[in-house]
């Protein structure tokens, strides 16, 4: 499409402040260019603070948008080529991906302590179990790896310790032979468990507790929280080149109006197919 002058600056200016373009842009560009823009002054207030070292802000993009919960594929992709280009190694990146792949362990957090109450209140169950020698020994390991223990983890070690063991030696791979800084790994941990696709609100506490502790500051937490915080952008970046296609598939159909094939929207014909 021709872009108007307005639109041109403002494709210039999210070039100049994001450093990328792709076709989902244009997409919104065409439909809504001040959409556009003051997504673009939202998603910089991070990237204006250099809170985080750059190729840290682009683990933490690959963590958001490589959980479980999103499986953003464009946005991944982007975001591992912005790492490398940034020095980041191979290693780095995959341990990213590694502590992201934590996430579904979450199934057992939550749903360990509810059964619990269940039996509970069903009168199966009138209290925990002892430990035996193996469930001490595999606490204390998961304590000495990770460097803490929470009581979400009580009911698991009870019920299924070896689940327990198979995820406490899945989990600590990073730990073990990882190249990040601990408290890099840590606000990996954060951004997935606070991205609006999870929310997992004893996890995100934990580990923001976790950071603080490892020398994270409140202002490297809130850059975390604040990349995070536009992952619902994805909305658009999806949407709207299926709402362009669509409305150039109707125009060549109708065979009237002004966004002919390959041809611009005005405002009017988004409105009415929305």
């Amino acid at each position: 499409m021709t872009l108007t002058q307005r639109q041109q600056q403002i494709k210039d200016e999210f070039i100049a402040v994001r450093g990328t373009w792709s076709s989902a842009w244009d997409a919104i560009l065409e439909l809504d260019a001040e959409f556009l823009r003051a997504y673009l002054e939202w998603s910089a207030v991070p990237l204006r603070k250099h809170q985080l070292e750059e190729k840290v802000r682009e683990f933490i993009f690959i963590a958001a948008d490589a959980a479980a919960t999103h499986l953003y594929e464009p946005g991944i992709r982007q975001h591992v080529r912005a790492a490398l280009d940034l020095g980041a190694s191979a290693a780095e990146v995959m341990e990213v991906l590694e502590l992201t792949s934590t996430l579904g362990i979450h199934a057992c957090n939550i749903g360990v302590p509810l059964l619990i109450d269940v039996l509970t209140e069903e009168g199966v169950r009138t209290g925990a179990a002892p430990l035996t020698p193996r469930q001490e020994q595999l606490k204390a390991e998961f304590a000495a790896s990770r460097g803490y223990w929470h009581e979400f983890w009580d009911g698991l070690l009870e019920l299924d310790p070896e689940l327990f063991a198979a995820y406490l030696d899945f989990s600590a791979v990073p730990w073990r032979t990882g190249v990040l800084d601990p408290k890099v790994k840590e606000l990996v941990y954060i951004a997935f468990d606070a991205a609006a696709t999870h929310l997992y609100v004893p996890g995100l506490k934990l580990h923001m507790r976790n950071a603080v502790r490892l020398g994270a500051t409140a202002a490297e937490i809130v850059e975390v929280l604040e990349i995070v915080s536009v992952i619902g952008i994805h909305a658009a970046t999806v949407g709207a080149p299926i709402l362009a296609d669509e409305l150039r598939r109707r125009t060549a159909r109708d065979g009237a109006g002004d966004g002919g094939p390959g041809g611009s929207l005005d405002g009017n014909q988004a409105r009415d197919v929305v």
